[in-house]
């Protein structure tokens, strides 16, 4: 796919956590940004269900939406791009490819997949995965630096925690459902 332009600054990502506040995230979030839509905890029908339900409103609000599925689901759901590990991403043109990655070997891959941007994690504490360690500033920017593609703080993020790391990119789960 052409790079988005502008490419969104801000990402909602889905989870079960947020799900039932997910329409008000929606509409609360500044035209044009980004939804990353999970659902990994819903049954396969529901699942697709809630997506076309959350994707019209995301729509409206003309924001980029990405699935975290194959690339196969993500155009036949209409979605414009897909989110996963590097290794699951193959080089697309018709596709947006946002890698998920941790450590340099992953920013590493999603450099070498062509992926379009890394969501780079945890950068702080999160509540997706409580008492596990975060790469915090310094550490986050230094793998940042690495990363030949723009790069989106993930892990509990809000607009503050992106201050503090001086990044402009960012997503949350409960840090843009409240």
């Amino acid at each position: 796919m052409a790079a988005i332009q502008p490419f969104p600054n801000v990402w909602l990502v889905s989870d079960a956590r947020n799900d039932a506040v997910l329409e008000r995230a929606l509409v609360r979030l500044p035209r044009g940004s980004g939804f990353i839509y999970r659902h990994y905890h819903l049954p396969d029908a529901e699942r697709v269900a809630r997506y076309f339900a959350l994707a019209r409103i995301a729509r409206g609000r003309e924001h980029v939406v990405v699935l975290a599925d194959s690339a196969l689901t993500a155009l036949e759901w209409g979605a414009d791009g897909i989110y996963g590990a590097p290794l699951s991403l193959y080089p697309r043109r018709d596709l947006l490819m946002l890698a998920s990655v941790h450590d340099m070997r992953e920013i590493g891959q999603a450099n070498r997949v062509g992926a379009d941007a890394a969501l780079l994690s945890p950068a702080f504490p999160t509540n997706t995965h409580p008492g596990a360690p975060s790469l915090g500033p310094v550490k986050w920017r230094m793998l940042a630096r690495h990363a030949r593609i723009p790069v989106i703080a993930l892990g509990g993020m809000d607009g503050q925690n992106a201050r503090r790391l001086g990044c402009e990119r960012w997503a949350a789960i409960d840090g843009l459902s409240i």
